[in-house]
This record gives C-alpha cells, sequence and structure tokens, in this order.
C-alpha cells in the first residue's frame, strides 16, 4: 500500500538535482477552444518549480468535465493517479522513486515461523494497492520477517514456489507457495 507520494527522477535545469516531489497543484491554460494542463513540481534541491504535462492541446469539448473540475480543485487523488498512469510517464520522460512510500499490510496474517505449523504447504496472495514496482523477494522477506538471503535459500530449496518469476521487479498481484 502506499503511504505517499513517490519522488518523482527528473534532471533539474537549476541545480544538479534529479528528484522532484509534487506539490500538489495543477495548472491549467486555455487557449480559445484548446486547454493545456500540467502537474506541477517542485526540486528537493532547490526548489526550482518543473511542469509535468497532463493534458496538451486539447479541445475544451473533449475533455471530461469531471476531469477538468478535478484539476480545478487540485484534487490529490488524482495526482496519485496521473503519477501512476504509464502514459503520463513516458510523455514526459519521467521515472519514480517508490522507496520509503509504501509499506507491506499483512492483515492478520502470522509472520515467521508460526505462519505454518501444522500445514504442509500455505498458498500466500499478494495484492498491489498501486502500481509499485517490489521486488517479490523483499516483500517476502519483510512479511515473513526473514532476511533476503534467508528467502533467497528458500526458493533454492524449493520450499518457496511461484507462478511468477522470482528475480526483478513485480507491480501487479500474484501468489506463492510456502512448503514447509
Amino acid at each position: 500500500m502506499p503511504t505517499c507520494l513517490p519522488i518523482i527522477l527528473r534532471r533539474c535545469h537549476a541545480c544538479p538535482s534529479g528528484r522532484f516531489r509534487a506539490s500538489g497543484k495543477f495548472r491549467v491554460n486555455a487557449n480559445h477552444k484548446l486547454l493545456d494542463a500540467w502537474l506541477l513540481a517542485l526540486c528537493t534541491t532547490c526548489g526550482e518549480t518543473t511542469k509535468l504535462t497532463v493534458v496538451e492541446r486539447m479541445n475544451v469539448r473533449s475533455l471530461r468535465p469531471e476531469l477538468l473540475d478535478r484539476l480545478h480543485r487540485n484534487d490529490p487523488g488524482l495526482i496519485a493517479e496521473l503519477l501512476q498512469n504509464p502514459a503520463v510517464l513516458r510523455r514526459n520522460r519521467i521515472a519514480l522513486d517508490w522507496d520509503n512510500a509504501w509499506h507491506l499490510d499483512t492483515g492478520d496474517m502470522n509472520t515467521g515461523d508460526s505462519i505454518a505449523l501444522g500445514d504442509e504447504a500455505v498458498d500466500i496472495s499478494v495484492r498491489f494497492a498501486a502500481r509499485i514496482p517490489v521486488r517479490p523477494v523483499r516483500l517476502r522477506a519483510e512479511g515473513f520477517g526473514l532476511s533476503r538471503a534467508e528467502v533467497e535459500r528458500l526458493v533454492a530449496e524449493g520450499n518457496l514456489v511461484s507462478a511468477v518469476r522470482l528475480s526483478g521487479k513485480r507491480s501487479g498481484d500474484f501468489t506463492f507457495t510456502l512448503k514447509r
């Protein structure tokens, strides 16, 4: 689950920093019947503002009224939606840094060795509340209270099995089985 907005990775034109944070504000500009809208972001080092294009030269009638209203209200939910939209990331040539911007909610799951005392195997589902790229090994280590090396040992021994690739990053739901 996300805990805050991620850091925007983009080179600052005023200083050597490459990190921005969303300011929480939009700028909407009308030129006759055409609209432009930008999400404003501030450099974490010098405070310089940059604009991330949301809507570019769009006819007023083609834009949904609720979207225009959310832009005018500086809706924080819209900011989170736009930062997770791959088209917006691609258009603005930016990446996101999710470090310290999410937490793992294990619900009522027991951690450590007590997770499956009497069971042969336990199936565990991982559901993402947002498109946050995380390494599955890291999720498993945090969820079970183990080190990453111990999780990798479980994978190597065949006691932790998944239909998805265990290396690399994932931002979509998946399941895995823990064998005891």
